[in-house]
């Protein structure tokens, strides 16, 4: 995808976001694949927004609404993920933490037949705000280390095992990003480092005997080479995939606890 339709779709995001929050608005800042090395062909555009306050009902109405519109699943329309939460629930910091409005892809349908999102816990956030502080890419807003405080290594890790069965429950349907986002938590426990997805599934595939490597080799390749709706699965790797997912598990259970050098 040219780099100018990027630019393009990102920058609609954050006007978006700029028009419905305005004066609450204190930052918003570009994470996941776009700091941590790069986006690929099936990248989301990940932005994180930092307010005074929580929204109120028409203001997340009007953001969930525009970002029906902005985001999407072909070669053209990359997926937007926006995360909003407030200064004051995450500075200082404490865990799990409080998001006050999360979109994504996987909620769409949801999201078009109910309520907006609401404020609630968001243990993922210990992930997001690492990435924001390390990738150092404001888009409006001061540098990210005056609004927020650095998550402990410790509580990067509960936020990884947290949120394991949630990702055991898509696996059939979202089986790509599953084992990719499996691979990116063994790496994280083990390193303390938090890599891109496909950089993560290099990491994990060198340490993983030679009969588990195939269904990983093919989710970083479609991650990096081909849009979602182009994906497709063999029977051969789809019996693999369960066999693979239990032996990154145990490798995950075998480092919670370990605080690495």
């Amino acid at each position: 995808m040219a780099e100018t339709v990027v630019m393009d779709q990102l920058q609609q995001t954050v006007r978006l976001v700029r028009d419905v929050l305005a004066s609450e608005l204190l930052g918003t800042y570009l994470h996941g694949s776009a700091v941590l090395g790069g986006l690929r062909a099936a990248s989301d555009l990940d932005v994180l927004a930092v307010t005074r306050r929580s929204m109120d009902d028409r203001q997340r109405r009007e953001l969930t609404e525009g970002l029906l519109e902005i985001s999407g699943l072909s070669a053209t329309v990359r997926p937007v993920e926006l995360t909003v939460v407030v200064r004051s629930e995450v500075r200082p910091w404490r865990f799990p933490p409080t998001g006050d409005f999360l979109f994504g892809e996987w909620l769409r349908e949801e999201l078009q037949r109910g309520e907006p999102p609401r404020p609630g816990p968001m243990p993922d956030l210990a992930l997001a705000l690492t990435m924001v502080l390390a990738g150092g890419h404001p888009l409006t807003g001061p540098p990210p280390g005056r609004l927020l405080d650095p998550v402990p290594h410790a509580d990067l890790v509960r936020a990884c095992v947290m949120g394991i069965p949630a990702l055991l429950d898509d696996l059939a349907d979202d089986t790509r990003n599953v084992l990719l986002t499996l691979a990116r938590v063994w790496t994280t426990l083990a390193t303390g480092e938090i890599r891109s997805k496909d950089a993560a599934a290099d990491w994990a595939l060198v340490r993983l005997p030679p009969e588990h490597r195939p269904v990983l080799e093919h989710a970083r390749n479609l991650y990096r080479d081909t849009h979602y709706d182009e994906e497709t699965w063999s029977h051969e790797l789809k019996a693999r995939v369960r066999p693979h997912v239990a032996e990154v598990l145990a490798r995950v259970d075998g480092l919670r606890g370990h605080h690495p050098r």
